[in-house]
């Protein structure tokens, strides 16, 4: 239920993304940010808010645990239109720290599968948060952005 214990502070976050998050060949561009998240509900919820300087836009995700499910649910929204998409939900594997949740959700008027990896967790190492949509309900995959974070001391 602590999963996301590891995400408490505040972070400096360097973002890959696609110019084109459906196409697989499109350019990578590069750009900052800075996270602060907090633990809730005795470890199960947990709380974050991004802001993307130079994209002049920010966002908070809630992760939220059910503990008869033993799964997360992750729920983001954006500054800009703030509304609640839809939830990715999974859980992390009992080795090595690594998240995977999905769900469905649209994307430029497409409906995409939409995969989160985190990975990276455990103690000592630096976090990575990677997104991925699929058009084709999972058989394949377009990973499209990546989050690396470093703690603020």
């Amino acid at each position: 239920m602590n999963d996301f214990d590891f995400l408490n502070g505040t972070w400096d976050v360097s973002n890959r993304w696609r110019a084109d998050f459906l196409d697989a060949d499109s350019e990578w561009e590069e750009f900052p940010a800075v996270s602060h998240a907090s633990r809730h509900f005795d470890g199960g919820a947990s709380f974050d808010e991004i802001d993307f300087p130079t994209k002049g836009f920010g966002g908070l995700t809630l992760r939220l645990f059910d503990r008869e499910r033993e799964e997360w649910s992750l729920y983001w929204s954006s500054r800009r239109t703030g509304v609640l998409f839809p939830p990715v939900v999974g859980r992390f594997d009992g080795d090595g720290g690594r998240g995977v949740f999905e769900g469905k959700d649209t994307h430029d008027g497409k409906t995409v599968r939409v995969r989160f990896v985190w990975s990276g967790t455990t103690a000592g190492e630096s976090p990575r948060w990677e997104q991925f949509f699929s058009l084709d309900e999972g058989t394949s995959w377009i990973h499209n952005w990546t989050m690396d974070f470093t703690l603020r001391p």
